[in-house]
């Protein structure tokens, strides 16, 4: 993998926390001249010495010799200052196809941050999908893994997140999805007191022709949104996907079912489709059961996965409470001669619905992910789900 050994994620982190009597000069030195400076935009950070940066950052700004408006600080949107922080890949060359690389930024633990929108810096050309993780530790303590399914070698590999540690879905990207503002007053939490204390960038490589000549890298990531003001609806997100097979020349429903047995009350707000190639239509629905035990099903979203992959607004916005279902099929129509399993390259499939929500003056579900185990094993009509009126045409037709 082409990046440079100084560029490792946990020497920065050491050296953020044992810096020498010369670098605090320098950074004195450097305070004189942001006061001179403080009209112009900030320019790029050096993406891979997150750790270092955001010492420095706090110990100029504790110093009083930068302004926090400095770095974008207001740039406008609600009732409040909204900064944006570019998470981007550092400059990486991708060595192989179906390659999956992760980049970690650790946040500020001394205070909490919202993050309202999201900026996409990609074009499907180069990045197939990206993915933004909220995690309690990150799968590396490398400034850049490999993060896929097939990942092994010599080179530094993981998960995103670390094992044990928290992780969630903050954010999802494909096919030139255009930015997401979240509504106002609406945030992801990270930082202090939240379980986020690290946000990991996933992009995935599908193809690497342009990056052949071993010259060429790339930046693909997000800027992002946010800010320190206090927000009382909180974000979050659940991932209903599936496992299973297609088989071949055939049309398959991938689905999944979960129940909400948390006592919270959520808000939907957005939803995202994602399928690799054979995906035609992919739904995703809330079920409640009415006095008689006749199931409602109230649709959330329903998608051509193939269009652009950005999160969409949902078609009802009706509160989701305890006791609820949700529900999520993926009509996959496959022309090839072989089975086509679940898997992390565009030669395999997946079957994804996210929903985006916010939870009032409470926290987020508990509950980030929903998957089953797909066909044939599991389906809708399978006796132990208990669900009638199914929408079995309207779940897989535009």
């Amino acid at each position: 993998m082409h990046y440079p050994q100084s560029l490792r994620f946990g020497r920065f982190h050491m050296a953020a926390e044992t810096a020498s009597n010369s670098r605090e000069k320098a950074i004195l030195s450097a305070c004189s001249k942001s006061s001179r400076n403080s009209n112009r935009s900030c320019t790029r950070l050096q993406y891979s010495s997150m750790c270092w940066l955001v010492a420095v950052w706090a110990l100029l700004v504790a110093l009083g010799c930068l302004p926090p408006s400095v770095c974008g600080l207001p740039e406008g949107g609600g009732n409040y200052p909204v900064g944006k922080f570019p998470f981007l890949m550092p400059k990486v060359v991708p060595y192989k196809p179906e390659l999956y690389l992760c980049t970690p930024v650790k946040v500020d633990y001394t205070k909490s941050y919202y993050i309202v929108g999201f900026e996409p810096n990609a074009t499907m050309a180069t990045a197939h999908h990206m993915l933004l993780y909220g995690c309690g530790q990150p799968g590396s303590e490398s400034a850049v893994w490999n993060c896929g399914e097939m990942s092994g070698g010599s080179e530094d590999s993981g998960s995103p997140c670390g094992s044990g540690a928290a992780s969630q879905i903050i954010y999802a990207w494909a096919r030139d999805a255009p930015k997401l503002e979240l509504p106002e007053g609406v945030g992801f939490k990270v930082g202090k007191d939240s379980p986020i204390q690290y946000i990991v960038l996933q992009v995935h490589y599908a193809h690497i022709d342009k990056f052949k000549d071993g010259t060429t890298s790339d930046d693909s990531g997000i800027f992002i949104h946010y800010t320190t003001k206090p927000l009382s609806k909180q974000a979050g997100v659940i991932l209903l996907g599936t496992a299973g097979y297609i088989p071949p020349m055939a049309t398959e429903h991938m689905e999944t079912l979960c129940d909400i047995q948390e006592d919270k009350v959520i808000y939907p707000f957005a939803y995202r489709t994602h399928t690799h190639s054979l995906g035609r239509v992919v739904s995703g629905y809330r079920i409640r059961k009415d006095e008689s035990g006749a199931d409602q099903w109230t649709l959330l979203g329903k998608r051509d996965p193939l269009t652009p992959q950005m999160f969409y607004p949902v078609e009802s916005r009706d509160p989701i409470r305890k006791n609820d279902r949700l529900a999520a099929r993926c009509t996959m129509e496959s022309n090839r001669t072989r089975i086509t399993r679940i898997g992390a390259t565009n030669e395999d499939e997946m079957c994804n619905f996210y929903l985006m929500y916010y939870v009032e003056n409470d926290e987020p579900l508990h509950m980030k992910y929903c998957f089953s185990n797909g066909p044939p094993l599991f389906r809708w009509s399978n006796r132990e789900t208990e669900l009638n009126h199914i929408p079995d045409y309207d779940a897989s037709h535009l």
